[in-house]
């Protein structure tokens, strides 16, 4: 592997692991609204919480499978 090949897998495994961590943050805090509101939400905005919780979770896990990949080939 070239010297630029190395540079540029080290800045894109920094910039996916800014993102996972944005992401999985993101979750969190979903998931710490729903704790936080509990009834005072609506069933429609705890489901849309949920929703958003589960997709920021696959963000972020595409972020962690991206750098796996690239870090084992």
């Amino acid at each position: 592997m070239s010297i630029k090949d190395t540079i540029g897998n080290a800045v894109n495994n920094i910039k996916d692991t800014v993102s996972e961590a944005g992401h999985r943050s993101a979750a969190e805090g979903e998931q710490a609204k729903r704790d936080a509101l509990g009834d005072q939400m609506t069933t429609g905005e705890k489901a849309g919480s949920l929703l958003n919780q589960g997709a920021e979770t696959i963000k972020g896990d595409f972020d962690a499978t991206k750098r796996d990949v690239r870090n084992n080939v």
